[in-house]
């Protein structure tokens, strides 16, 4: 049988997200994949300097820093026929020119869902507990009530998810491991079959609201969902239920969070938010019902070598002539891939 020939590839991301996500096992495994023509990676498309280089890059492995593929760069690499972006979405790397012309594209994101599921699955049990905020306040004083934010326990709690994302689904599966937990879908897009499989019941978001202990956020940024959660939605929430946001800042309305955290009335665990970071000024910082972390649920350390697994097993099947497994589209982005 005569061995597949290897393709020409470039990795293009940022220094930093370079040397996190490939060390030499990983560079060794693209080796064996793909030529590597020098430079092996760069951040810098315009670079007089890459013209014969790109000329010859039949695929590209992107990352986090990664520039925008416009029309003028892709004229640069005329044989380009595949993308594998070592993150989650392409969408700031991409243009309808580079649709155009016909690449293959795919990401990440399923494997930087397992590390935000897993945030958020801790934070909805932390939330059952309190225990983040209990911990806070008892910074100032130590005698603090351990019913101060609410009442305490995991057991017969409902938690609502908005967005049946892949970062969505898998929260409603870990979530199953509560003791008789009810736990609510809000996604227009889901089907309400595939929703009850995996443990859950889809209702209308204004439905959900009234009933959830917990709202745990999922859903794409993206015009329809610009501050969906907005005053009137965290004013249907119950007394002391929790926001946990690790989606996209935007979703949530801030100033109506900071009011309704100030007030004592909600907790929050927020991951993301709107703008970030935020103003040092924002109350959300020093409240003990809120907890703040930078932007950390999604992969980190060495959950990024996840995700330049994922990469590398796509150029494999590419290789080989097989069809990607996480191939996007067009349309895939309109609807928050």
């Amino acid at each position: 049988m005569t061995p597949p020939t290897l393709p020409e590839a470039l990795i293009l991301m940022g220094r930093e997200a370079f040397e996190a996500q490939f060390d030499a096992q990983r560079l060794d495994r693209l080796r064996s994949l793909a030529t590597l023509g020098d430079p092996v990676w760069t951040g810098d498309l315009d670079d007089s300097g890459l013209a014969e280089r790109l000329a010859s890059v039949q695929v590209l492995l992107t990352g986090w820093g990664a520039p925008r593929l416009t029309a003028s760069r892709l004229e640069r690499m005329p044989l380009l026929q595949a993308m594998f972006h070592c993150a989650g979405t392409i969408r700031p790397h991409v243009t309808e020119e580079f649709w155009e012309r016909g690449v293959l594209a795919s990401n990440a994101a399923d494997a930087n869902a397992i590390p935000v599921a897993e945030f958020a699955f801790a934070a909805i049990v932390m939330a059952g507990k309190k225990a983040p905020f209990l911990a806070a306040a008892a910074r100032d004083r130590r005698d603090v009530a351990v019913d101060a934010f609410g009442g305490l326990g995991n057991l017969a709690r409902t938690i609502g998810i908005v967005g049946f994302s892949r970062i969505g689904r898998k929260v409603v599966q870990l979530v199953q491991q509560l003791e008789d937990v009810h736990c609510l879908v809000s996604d227009p897009h889901a089907d309400p079959l595939e929703v009850a499989a995996a443990g859950a019941e889809l209702v209308e978001l204004d439905e959900m609201l009234p009933r959830l202990d917990v709202l745990s956020l999922h859903a794409p940024q993206l015009p329809s969902t610009h501050n969906m959660i907005g005053a009137n939605e965290l004013a249907a929430l119950p007394p002391h239920a929790t926001v946990i946001n690790t989606a996209r800042g935007s979703l949530i309305d801030t100033a109506a969070l900071e009011r309704e955290c100030a007030s004592g009335r909600l907790n929050a665990i927020i991951d993301v938010t709107e703008p970030e970071p935020l103003p040092a000024g924002s109350v959300l910082y020093d409240l003990p019902n809120v907890m703040v972390t930078p932007h950390i649920a999604g992969s980190l350390g060495s959950e990024l070598h996840r995700l330049t697994d994922g990469a590398l097993d796509e150029l494999a099947r590419f290789v080989r002539g097989e069809p990607l497994r996480a191939e996007l589209s067009r349309d895939d982005l309109l609807l928050g891939a």
